[in-house]
């Protein structure tokens, strides 16, 4: 079968024209994060799931290392607090829950190996709304737990964003 060139043409200008709107409109992917900082070290209490997470977005998103030793690091992030939790949202006629509200909320604050705060005590809190059938119940729980997976790796990117904007910005004194 063969295409005619105008055919050809046609179709690759419609495949074309999204790709040249998103390109317009300033859209590029996110890529690695531009982190200032060699090794980062992770102290305070983060769940272990939160620690592998921040670990992974630092190895993979970043040029840093993770340093074992806070002494060896040139950012230490302190995680203050790290809180799971889940809400009703909804019951159905029969009185039932039907959907939850799981919540992440995460405390932290950085600073450099001198202890000049890089970004004081912070807090990001992250929602996400899953709905519930009784009938389902195993299959709903393994859900959840990849939802709580999903939000705890956008926390660690969110985090390391964070302390790459602020690290960028300049620094004001303190009267």
């Amino acid at each position: 079968m063969v295409i005619n060139p105008l055919r050809r043409a046609l179709l690759g200008l419609i495949a074309s024209v999204p790709v040249t709107g998103l390109l317009a409109c300033g859209y590029r992917l996110r890529g690695m994060v531009d982190l200032p900082f060699k090794a980062i070290a992770i102290t305070g209490n983060p769940s272990p799931p939160l620690r592998a997470d921040i670990q992974t977005s630092i190895l993979q998103g970043t040029d840093a290392k993770v340093a074992i030793n806070p002494k060896d690091a040139d950012l230490i992030l302190e995680i203050t607090n790290d809180i799971n939790g889940r809400e009703i949202l909804a019951y159905n006629a029969a009185g039932q829950v039907s959907a939850y509200r799981l919540n992440i909320r995460v405390g932290f604050r950085a600073f450099d190996n001198s202890g000049a705060d890089i970004i004081p005590d912070s807090e990001i809190y992250m929602t996400r709304d899953m709905d519930f059938s009784n009938t389902t119940v195993l299959a709903t729980d393994v859900q959840q737990q990849q939802f709580l997976s999903l939000m705890r790796k956008d926390l660690a990117v969110q985090i390391l964003r964070r302390i790459s904007a602020a690290a960028r910005a300049p620094r004001t004194k303190s009267f």
